[in-house]
């Protein structure tokens, strides 16, 4: 019998990085004294793969927070860093404090939980690979906001405001549909706690 997927979890993409990406990338880090050789590639570039999970509502990511610690608690991954979630909302960067992430602000709007992980084994020179986590809403901001600012900021002044307005736009979103899977969740406790009395 096939395992279902986790439930909880809408979709799951998966990429490798672009070549003119990787090309632009290195170069920046050359500008900046970083070094890159056939020796240090991956442990200085560090999103050769990425893998997205994407979920409908906030309320579900500290489910997937916990599955993730647990391949890590089961030897089965290791952190190359610790846990970083990057948001401009206050309420969001409270639930990361609350599960112990460190929690960035960005002023740039990005909203996304990344994990810099490796395969936990004796390999010297492991690819890592970067896993971010968001809702449904967040992944819509950021694809747009991608294409516009990746790899390098656009200067149109009306199109960064245009974000700006979008990623309030979707916070809102996100904080709906948290709202109605709580009120489904209460309206449906509530009739199998009448239904038992």
């Amino acid at each position: 019998m096939t395992q279902k997927p986790f439930p909880i979890i809408h979709s799951i993409k998966t990429r490798l990085k672009d070549p003119d990406h990787l090309k632009d990338k290195i170069e920046r880090k050359l500008r900046d004294g970083v070094q890159i050789s056939n020796d240090n590639l991956f442990g200085k570039i560090t999103d050769l793969i990425g893998i997205r999970v994407l979920h409908l509502y906030q309320d579900q990511f500290p489910i997937i927070h916990n599955e993730i610690l647990k391949y890590i608690e089961q030897g089965d991954w290791t952190f190359v860093e610790e846990p970083k979630a990057m948001t401009w909302d206050p309420e969001s960067k409270k639930m990361y404090d609350d599960l112990k992430i460190t929690t960035e602000i960005r002023s740039t709007f990005y909203t996304s939980v990344h994990y810099l992980i490796k395969p936990n084994n004796n390999n010297p020179n492991p690819i890592c690979c970067e896993i971010q986590v968001r809702t449904l809403f967040e992944e819509i901001w950021g694809e747009i906001d991608h294409s516009i600012n990746y790899p390098h900021p656009t200067d149109n002044v009306a199109c960064r405001e245009q974000l700006r307005v979008l990623s309030k736009l979707v916070g809102t979103g996100t904080r709906l549909a948290d709202s109605i899977f709580r009120t489904l969740n209460d309206h449906n406790k509530n009739g199998i706690d009448s239904i038992n009395k």
